[in-house]
Protein backbone atom coordinates (compact mmCIF):
# COMPACT_ATOMS: atom_id res chain seq x y z
CA UNK A 1 0.00 0.00 0.00
CA UNK A 2 1.24 3.58 -1.00
CA UNK A 3 0.23 6.50 1.10
CA UNK A 4 0.14 10.06 -0.17
CA UNK A 5 -0.86 12.88 1.33
CA UNK A 6 -1.39 16.45 -0.27
CA UNK A 7 -2.64 18.21 2.84
CA UNK A 8 -5.31 19.23 4.73
CA UNK A 9 -7.14 15.94 5.29
CA UNK A 10 -6.43 15.25 1.67
CA UNK A 11 -4.93 11.25 0.92
CA UNK A 12 -4.71 8.87 -1.57
CA UNK A 13 -4.24 5.34 -0.76
CA UNK A 14 -3.44 3.02 -3.85
CA UNK A 15 -2.69 -0.69 -3.88
CA UNK A 16 -2.49 -2.35 -7.49
CA UNK A 17 -5.10 -0.87 -9.69
CA UNK A 18 -7.07 0.21 -6.52
CA UNK A 19 -7.00 3.88 -5.46
CA UNK A 20 -8.95 5.27 -2.79
CA UNK A 21 -9.50 9.14 -2.12
CA UNK A 22 -10.12 10.50 1.73
CA UNK A 23 -11.46 13.96 1.87
CA UNK A 24 -10.78 14.96 -2.22
CA UNK A 25 -11.64 18.81 -2.04
CA UNK A 26 -14.28 19.82 -4.35
CA UNK A 27 -13.99 22.80 -7.39
CA UNK A 28 -15.07 25.64 -4.76
CA UNK A 29 -12.00 24.91 -2.16
CA UNK A 30 -9.88 27.70 -1.54
CA UNK A 31 -7.12 25.85 0.28
CA UNK A 32 -6.75 23.38 -2.85
CA UNK A 33 -7.01 26.31 -5.37
CA UNK A 34 -5.04 23.61 -8.03
CA UNK A 35 -5.58 20.34 -6.27
CA UNK A 36 -3.76 17.23 -8.20
CA UNK A 37 -6.32 15.51 -9.90
CA UNK A 38 -6.11 11.37 -10.70
CA UNK A 39 -9.08 9.11 -10.91
CA UNK A 40 -9.97 7.35 -8.05
CA UNK A 41 -12.42 3.91 -7.35
CA UNK A 42 -13.67 4.87 -4.03
CA UNK A 43 -14.11 8.29 -2.44
CA UNK A 44 -14.45 8.42 0.98
CA UNK A 45 -15.98 12.22 2.49
CA UNK A 46 -15.83 12.20 6.25
CA UNK A 47 -17.58 15.77 6.38
CA UNK A 48 -19.34 18.30 4.12
CA UNK A 49 -17.23 21.06 3.35
CA UNK A 50 -15.20 22.63 0.32
CA UNK A 51 -12.12 21.04 1.48
CA UNK A 52 -13.56 17.81 2.01
CA UNK A 53 -15.94 17.18 -0.74
CA UNK A 54 -14.91 16.63 -3.87
CA UNK A 55 -15.59 13.50 -5.86
CA UNK A 56 -15.64 15.24 -9.08
CA UNK A 57 -11.88 16.12 -8.73
CA UNK A 58 -11.05 12.03 -8.11
CA UNK A 59 -12.95 11.51 -11.63
CA UNK A 60 -11.10 10.93 -13.97
CA UNK A 61 -11.51 9.63 -18.00
CA UNK A 62 -13.68 6.39 -17.24
CA UNK A 63 -12.53 6.36 -13.64
CA UNK A 64 -15.68 7.49 -11.42
CA UNK A 65 -15.49 6.68 -7.85
CA UNK A 66 -17.94 5.11 -5.50
CA UNK A 67 -18.86 7.77 -2.88
CA UNK A 68 -18.80 6.90 0.87
CA UNK A 69 -20.41 9.77 2.59
CA UNK A 70 -21.83 8.89 5.86
CA UNK A 71 -22.42 6.56 8.68
CA UNK A 72 -23.11 2.51 7.65
CA UNK A 73 -21.74 -0.57 6.47
CA UNK A 74 -20.82 -0.66 3.14
CA UNK A 75 -19.32 -3.54 0.45
CA UNK A 76 -16.67 -1.90 -2.36
CA UNK A 77 -14.39 -4.13 -4.42
CA UNK A 78 -14.08 -6.92 -1.62
CA UNK A 79 -13.62 -4.23 0.79
CA UNK A 80 -15.55 -3.42 3.91
CA UNK A 81 -15.86 0.01 5.30
CA UNK A 82 -17.74 0.56 8.68
CA UNK A 83 -18.61 4.21 8.82
CA UNK A 84 -19.81 5.90 12.40
CA UNK A 85 -21.15 9.54 12.97
CA UNK A 86 -19.33 12.08 14.86
CA UNK A 87 -19.90 15.93 15.12
CA UNK A 88 -17.50 18.63 14.61
CA UNK A 89 -17.54 22.69 14.63
CA UNK A 90 -16.13 24.18 11.02
CA UNK A 91 -15.71 27.62 10.60
CA UNK A 92 -18.17 28.11 14.06
CA UNK A 93 -20.82 26.04 12.27
CA UNK A 94 -21.63 22.19 13.55
CA UNK A 95 -21.15 19.70 10.90
CA UNK A 96 -21.47 15.90 10.99
CA UNK A 97 -18.18 14.13 10.64
CA UNK A 98 -17.90 10.42 9.32
CA UNK A 99 -15.19 7.86 10.93
CA UNK A 100 -14.27 5.11 8.58
CA UNK A 101 -12.47 1.68 9.29
CA UNK A 102 -11.68 -0.84 6.93
CA UNK A 103 -9.01 -3.30 6.00
CA UNK A 104 -6.73 -2.86 3.11
CA UNK A 105 -3.67 -5.54 2.02
CA UNK A 106 -4.06 -6.99 5.82
CA UNK A 107 -4.00 -3.47 7.56
CA UNK A 108 -6.62 -2.70 9.67
CA UNK A 109 -7.42 1.64 9.07
CA UNK A 110 -8.83 4.09 10.74
CA UNK A 111 -9.77 7.61 9.27
CA UNK A 112 -10.71 10.25 12.33
CA UNK A 113 -11.88 13.15 9.73
CA UNK A 114 -12.13 16.82 11.44
CA UNK A 115 -12.92 15.29 14.98
CA UNK A 116 -11.78 17.77 17.65
CA UNK A 117 -10.94 15.92 20.41
CA UNK A 118 -11.56 12.50 22.08
CA UNK A 119 -14.87 13.90 23.87
CA UNK A 120 -16.47 14.50 20.54
CA UNK A 121 -16.12 10.84 19.82
CA UNK A 122 -19.28 8.10 20.46
CA UNK A 123 -18.72 4.44 21.45
CA UNK A 124 -19.51 3.04 17.92
CA UNK A 125 -16.24 5.52 17.05
CA UNK A 126 -14.13 4.60 19.41
CA UNK A 127 -14.62 1.32 18.80
CA UNK A 128 -13.48 1.62 14.88
CA UNK A 129 -10.45 3.23 16.31
CA UNK A 130 -9.42 0.96 18.90
CA UNK A 131 -9.65 -1.30 16.52
CA UNK A 132 -6.79 -0.15 13.96
CA UNK A 133 -3.30 -0.99 13.24
CA UNK A 134 -2.90 2.53 11.64
CA UNK A 135 -4.85 5.02 12.60
CA UNK A 136 -5.06 8.53 10.83
CA UNK A 137 -5.29 11.46 12.94
CA UNK A 138 -5.83 15.13 12.94
CA UNK A 139 -3.06 16.76 14.70
CA UNK A 140 -5.44 19.68 16.54
CA UNK A 141 -7.31 15.92 18.55
CA UNK A 142 -3.59 14.98 19.69
CA UNK A 143 -0.70 12.32 20.23
CA UNK A 144 -2.60 11.65 23.61
CA UNK A 145 -5.89 10.74 21.75
CA UNK A 146 -3.99 9.00 19.11
CA UNK A 147 -1.68 6.50 21.11
CA UNK A 148 -5.15 5.90 23.52
CA UNK A 149 -6.50 3.97 20.91
CA UNK A 150 -3.12 1.36 20.71
CA UNK A 151 -2.30 1.72 17.13
CA UNK A 152 0.79 0.49 15.62
CA UNK A 153 0.92 3.50 13.88
CA UNK A 154 -0.28 6.72 13.72
CA UNK A 155 0.00 9.48 10.63
CA UNK A 156 -1.03 13.00 11.93
CA UNK A 157 -2.30 15.13 9.31
CA UNK A 158 -3.94 19.07 8.84
CA UNK A 159 -0.97 20.41 11.19
CA UNK A 160 0.66 23.73 11.25
CA UNK A 161 4.61 23.17 12.06
CA UNK A 162 4.61 24.04 15.83
CA UNK A 163 1.71 21.93 16.03
CA UNK A 164 3.11 18.92 14.70
CA UNK A 165 6.46 19.53 16.48
CA UNK A 166 4.42 18.95 19.96
CA UNK A 167 2.88 16.07 18.91
CA UNK A 168 6.02 14.51 17.63
CA UNK A 169 7.47 15.78 21.43
CA UNK A 170 4.34 14.12 23.07
CA UNK A 171 5.03 10.73 21.23
CA UNK A 172 9.23 11.43 21.83
CA UNK A 173 9.43 11.22 18.41
CA UNK A 174 10.84 15.27 17.80
CA UNK A 175 13.48 13.78 15.38
CA UNK A 176 11.20 12.02 13.40
CA UNK A 177 11.37 13.36 9.45
CA UNK A 178 8.83 14.12 7.05
CA UNK A 179 8.80 11.56 4.00
CA UNK A 180 6.91 12.29 0.76
CA UNK A 181 5.30 8.77 0.59
CA UNK A 182 4.59 5.94 3.19
CA UNK A 183 5.02 2.17 1.28
CA UNK A 184 3.76 -0.25 3.93
CA UNK A 185 2.78 -4.10 4.26
CA UNK A 186 1.21 -5.45 7.08
CA UNK A 187 4.74 -6.49 8.29
CA UNK A 188 6.16 -3.14 8.73
CA UNK A 189 3.42 -2.42 11.21
CA UNK A 190 4.89 -5.74 13.39
CA UNK A 191 6.98 -4.65 16.77
CA UNK A 192 5.45 -0.59 16.79
CA UNK A 193 3.36 0.80 19.09
CA UNK A 194 1.95 4.75 18.18
CA UNK A 195 4.92 4.46 15.95
CA UNK A 196 4.38 8.24 14.06
CA UNK A 197 4.95 8.41 10.21
CA UNK A 198 4.92 12.29 9.13
CA UNK A 199 4.41 12.48 5.79
CA UNK A 200 5.09 15.82 3.76
CA UNK A 201 1.85 17.86 1.74
CA UNK A 202 2.76 17.17 -2.04
CA UNK A 203 1.83 19.31 -4.77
Amino acid sequence: MVITYFGKSYFKLTLGDLTIAINPPSKESKVFSKAPRFGADIALITTHTPDTDGAETVTLGDKVPFVIDGPGSYEVRELFFAAAPSKVVVGNKEHFNTVYGFELDGIKIAFLGLIGDEKSLSSEVKEIAANADMLFVPVSAGYKTAVSFGPNVIIPYDYEPQELDHFLKDGGQDKNEAQDKATLKRRDLDGKQGHVIVLAPQA
